[in-house]
């Protein structure tokens, strides 16, 4: 049930009143939100969110304040008075995707205005392997910016990482560009000149670190590069930057040449990814550092798909885990399998695979991430690549993300053998077909045809018709035209609880399928004695809503046996730039109201359900005498693409 918002501000209050490792009070809590709703939720980047905990929203993000509509602003907690800008969000966890697993903090409000000079000095190399390229520096800073670094801790954003069986302590990720730029230009200064060919800049987005005396050890580990394929960038070395000092057995250890037991405050070590590095809390009081990277420019990187197709798999079991928690291991011993691969080559996995046996509206099928096999002849194979698209990216039909829909059971498996053994029973296809047929032409009927002694409800009251004024019925194509530019690009669509393929989308070839993206716009044109009863905008109405799933994405490859269908599906490769974006797309149509009731309400129903047009208006732009801004300019042919 939906809480009054007395109701919801408490819950709230309790959540954050929580004491800390006290089960009983958590216990009460998780009652209390049993069954219940948000009082109102928001969208903000993608997720349904709201400003108190319920049953399905229980899991806490930081977001910016100007990602949440004003008036709900002050209903949220606000985390930090160093940071007043956060609201903490609750979140539903089933909603979270590849884009937002990781909730990365926006903190580049904390570092503006603050004189950040920074500057490495006292540079020492750390051990006398000259295999092992690792310096510790001294930041020097001045009081100002050590306060603002030091401020990090005292946000307490923290929350325990979900592989914390390998890593102990608490973390949060957040950006700083600012932070970021004031590094960059120390680094600059005080790398060696063997290091610094090719240096680009300090990565924006930290990795804030805490660790208590007693927390179990960051275990051994080789960190994962970055990389953009389309910059040409690529980080080489891990830089940390120590806030707190303090000593351990070791504190810090490189590889077996470097042991670092005791570390003084805002003290930053540098060393290459390619090495594995472990660390221990302090025995002397808190320990918190930050982790980023040195990029640099790389415009010639060898591609390993076997690689990349790890990365995928790490990712998605990352995701799955937060409701397969037998999958959290998988997921962290992948990532390190991938992290020491960039630079030593890819070592031999488990015999057995995990994979999750998935059942989606009758449709059995196998998945670890990147491979994706069903039974062969369940379905076509743009219907096998729908679903393995939703799936990758959880993407929402009707509000409800994909993984929810589905069961799941995880599974190990040896082989292609084992895989169809599994499959073989589900082989028929399903009673009723996942994706129903939708015809969009259905969607766009013609309009009446026009009368045109039916100038305006001034003139013509009151035999005025509205679905047969020429100017009305020119708007309400124009707005039919806006619709269908993106209802027809889209190679699913949902409407509610339902899913609409569009076959003519997925362009099957040899061994691919290749997911056809949306079309350029085409531009549209205008022309117009309204004194009273509105304006033409007031009788276009909305008819139904339809969430337009648009994809840009690489192909899909495929394999087909006797018994299976193996699709291959990796976001990351070759360096694609991914995009999968959800848009509600309302079908215009014309409204049945008087002119008095148009021209006392001045309701424009369609306007206000269309999402904000990507155009803005052109400088010379010639918009009708009722409208203007960016989605008029769209409609009439009057915007520039921003």
């Amino acid at each position: 049930m939906t809480p009054d918002l007395a109701a919801a501000e408490r819950l709230r209050d309790a959540f954050f009143a929580l004491p800390p490792g006290d089960p009983s009070a958590a216990a009460r809590l998780r009652a209390d939100l049993e069954g219940a709703e948000p009082h109102v939720a928001l969208a903000v980047e993608g997720l349904s969110v709201s400003f108190h905990p319920t049953a399905r929203h229980h899991q806490v993000s930081f977001v910016d304040e100007a990602l949440v509509d004003a008036p709900w602003r002050g209903r949220f907690a606000r985390p930090s008075g160093d940071a007043p800008h956060l609201l903490a969000a609750f979140v539903d966890p089933r909603e979270l995707s590849l884009r937002t697993y990781e909730n990365i903090v926006p903190l580049d409000r904390l570092f503006e205005g603050e004189p950040l000079d920074l500057a490495l000095a006292d540079r020492a190399r750390l051990g006398d392997d000259r295999d092992v390229h690792a310096y510790t520096f001294a930041l020097q800073a001045s009081d100002a910016a050590r306060a603002a670094l030091s401020r990090l801790d005292a946000l307490d954003l923290y929350a325990t990482p979900r592989n914390a069986a390998s890593r102990g302590g608490q973390r949060y990720v957040f950006h700083a560009a600012p932070l970021a730029e004031a590094l960059t230009a120390a680094v600059r200064q005080a790398l060696p000149k063997a290091l610094a060919k090719g240096f680009s800049h300090v990565n924006p987005v930290f990795r804030c670190n805490r660790f208590e005396p007693g927390d179990a050890d960051f275990h051994a580990h080789v960190d994962t590069p970055y990389r953009d394929a389309a910059r040409g960038h690529a980080s080489r070395y891990t830089l940390l930057v120590y806030l707190t000092g303090g000593r351990a057995a070791p504190a810090l250890r490189i590889e077996d040449a470097v042991a670092v037991e005791a570390i003084a405050p805002f003290t930053c070590v540098l060393f290459h990814q390619r090495h594995e590095h472990a660390g221990a809390a302090f025995v002397d009081g808190r320990k918190v550092f930050l982790r980023t990277e040195l990029v640099f420019e790389e415009p010639a990187v060898e591609e390993a798909p076997d690689i990349a197709a790890l990365f995928a798999k790490a990712c998605w079991y990352e995701g799955e885990s937060l409701f397969a928690p037998e999958l959290a291991r998988e997921a962290a011993d992948a990532f390190d399998r991938v992290a020491a691969a960039h630079w030593q080559g890819l070592a031999a996995g488990p015999a057995a695979e995990a994979f999750v046996h998935k059942r989606f509206r009758g449709v059995h099928y196998l998945a670890n991430g990147y491979d994706f096999w069903f039974p062969r002849g369940a379905l076509p194979l743009e219907a096998c690549a729908a679903v393995t698209l939703l799936d990758v990216l959880n993407a929402k039909v009707g509000g409800t993300p994909f993984r929810a829909l589905c069961t799941a059971e995880t599974v190990r498996v040896s082989g292609p053998d084992e895989l169809e053994a599994r499959l073989a029973p589900h082989a028929a296809p399903p009673a009723e077909a996942p994706f129903a047929p939708l015809n969009k032409d259905a969607l766009f009927p013609a309009p009446e045809a026009v009368d045109d002694r039916l100038c305006c409800p001034f003139h013509c009251f009151p035999g005025f018709e509205a679905v047969r004024c020429a100017e009305i019925v020119d708007l309400f194509a124009r707005t039919q035209r806006f619709a269908r530019r993106r209802i027809d690009p889209a190679p699913v669509l949902a409407m509610g609880q339902e899913i609409f393929l569009d076959p003519s989308r997925f362009r099957v070839g040899p061994g691919r399928i290749d997911v056809l993206g949306p079309q350029p716009l085409a531009p549209v044109n205008f022309a117009a004695c309204w004194n009273a009863g509105g304006s033409p905008d007031n009788y276009v109405d909305v008819d139904l809503t339809l969430e337009a799933h648009h994809l840009l994405v690489p192909p899909i490859l495929y394999r087909q046996t006797e018994r299976s269908v193996h699709l291959m599906f990796d976001l990351f490769r070759n360096g694609w730039m991914v995009r999968h974006e959800a848009v509600e797309v309302p079908v215009p149509r014309i409204g049945v109201l008087g002119p008095e009731e148009a021209e006392e309400t001045g309701a424009t129903p369609w306007f206000d359900a269309v999402p904000p047009a990507a155009v803005r208006p052109a400088a010379d732009a010639d918009l009708p005498w009722w409208g203007d801004g960016a989605l008029v300019a769209e409609l009439f042919g009057q915007g520039e693409r921003r």
